[in-house]
C-alpha cells in the first residue's frame, strides 16, 4: 500500500503542477500585456512592469490551485485509467475509498499550499505590487469618490483625499459630531503618519462651532486618536479576497463597531477559510471519473471535462457570492454552498462506483 500511495501521489503531483505552471504562465502573460499600456520610459518601464507581474504571481497561484488540482487530477486519473492501472488496483483488492485515502497526502499538501500562499504571501506581494505601481507612476491609491475616501470613526466622519503607497494620509478632514449629531468641530490637516498607536498630523486647522460662532486656530503638529489603522488602508490597495484573514477580521470588527455593513468582507473571510479545503474537495470529485468505462472517453476527454467543470465551479462560486450580497444571505452560506455541492457530488459518485 505504501508503494501505491507514493506512486499515486507522485503522478498527481506531476499532473497538477503541470497545469498550475501552465495557468501561471498564461495569466502572467496576460497581466504583462495589460501593463504595456501603462509603460512610461522615465518611471514605469519594462523592468518595473516585470517586477509588478512577478509580484502578482502569488495571487494567481492562490486563485488557480483549486482549478489546477481538478484539471490535473482529471488528467492523471484519465491517464491511469487509459493504462488500466486503476483497474489493476481494484483487482488487487483496493476499494475506491482506500484509493481516496491513499491520495489524501497530496490533497492536504495543496491545501496547506493554498493557505500559505493565500494568507501569508499574497497579501504582502499584492500590496507591494500596487505600491510599486503607484510610486512609479506618481499616483495615489484609488478612491471610492472624487472627494476621496470616507470612513466613520465613532461619532466622527473622516474624509481622506489621498492615501500614499506607504499608508501616509494626505489632505485629511475630520468632522466631529456630538451625541445629538450636531457638528462640533472640523479639523483639516495636510498630512498624517501613524506612529505609536496615534496619527501624527501636521499643518492643522481647527474650526470649533460654539453656539453661533466659529473659532478657528492653526496648529503646526498634533495627535489624532482613531480606530482607523494603516492596515485598514489595505482595502484601498488590494481586493478583499487577497487580504489576510487577520486583516479581514480586524476590518470587519471596525465596520461592526461603527454600525457599517460588513457582508462583503465577511463573505471574503469565509472564502479565505474554505478555499484551502478545495484541493481535497476537487481530488475527491475527480477520482470517480477515473473509473468510467474507456468508451466514455480517454484522458483528454476527462481533461476537457475537468476544464469545463473548473469553469463551471468559478461561475457558480461567483454567482452565489453576488446573489448572497444582493439578497443579504448569511456570508458563510453563500461561500459554503458551491464547495458543499461539489463535495457532496464527489462523495455520491465514489459511493456509487464502489457498489459497481
Amino acid at each position: 500500500m505504501n508503494q501505491v500511495t507514493k506512486y499515486l501521489n507522485k503522478e498527481l503531483f506531476l499532473g497538477i503542477t503541470l497545469f498550475l505552471f501552465g495557468g501561471i504562465c498564461l495569466f502572467s502573460f496576460f497581466e504583462f500585456i495589460q501593463e504595456i499600456s501603462d509603460l512610461d520610459d522615465k518611471k514605469y518601464g519594462v523592468t518595473q512592469a516585470i517586477v509588478y507581474v512577478l509580484l502578482t504571481i502569488p495571487g494567481h497561484i492562490y486563485k488557480l490551485i483549486p482549478t489546477a488540482v481538478l484539471i490535473g487530477a482529471m488528467y492523471t486519473f484519465g491517464q491511469l485509467s487509459h493504462q488500466s492501472e486503476l483497474i489493476v488496483l481494484r483487482s488487487s483488492g483496493l476499494s475506491i475509498k482506500q484509493i481516496a485515502k491513499a491520495i489524501m497526502p497530496i490533497a492536504v499538501f495543496f491545501s496547506i499550499l493554498t493557505f500559505a500562499v493565500g494568507d501569508l504571501i499574497t497579501p504582502n506581494s499584492e500590496k507591494n505590487a500596487q505600491q510599486l505601481k503607484t510610486s512609479a507612476t506618481n499616483s495615489s491609491i484609488s478612491m471610492e469618490f472624487k472627494s476621496g475616501f470616507w470612513m466613520k470613526d465613532g461619532n466622527n466622519f473622516v474624509n481622506i483625499e489621498n492615501v500614499l503607497p506607504d499608508a501616509t494620509l494626505s489632505n485629511i478632514h475630520i468632522y466631529e459630531f456630538d451625541d445629538q449629531f450636531n457638528l462640533r468641530t472640523i479639523i483639516d490637516a495636510k498630512n498624517g503618519k501613524f506612529e505609536d498607536g496615534n496619527w501624527d498630523l501636521t499643518e492643522i486647522t481647527v474650526k470649533n462651532f460654539i453656539e453661533n460662532r466659529i473659532i478657528s486656530e492653526k496648529i503646526e503638529k498634533g495627535n489624532w486618536k482613531s480606530l482607523i489603522r494603516p492596515e485598514m488602508m489595505n482595502v484601498l490597495i488590494i481586493s478583499p479576497d487577497k487580504m489576510s484573514i487577520f486583516n479581514l477580521v480586524k476590518f470587519i470588527n471596525y465596520l461592526k463597531i461603527n454600525n457599517q455593513r460588513s457582508s462583503k468582507y465577511e463573505t471574503a473571510l469565509w472564502e479565505k477559510l474554505i478555499n484551502p479545503l478545495m484541493p481535497i474537495v476537487m481530488i475527491l470529485f475527480a477520482l470517480p471519473f477515473g473509473f468510467l468505462q474507456q468508451r466514455s472517453g480517454g484522458k483528454f476527454l476527462k481533461m476537457f471535462i475537468g476544464i469545463s467543470i473548473g469553469i463551471a465551479y468559478q461561475i457558480i462560486n461567483t454567482l452565489f457570492r453576488h446573489l448572497g450580497l444582493l439578497n443579504d444571505w448569511p456570508p458563510f452560506l453563500s461561500s459554503l454552498l458551491p464547495s458543499f455541492l461539489f463535495l457532496s457530488l464527489g462523495i455520491y459518485m465514489i459511493m456509487r462506483f464502489e457498489r459497481l
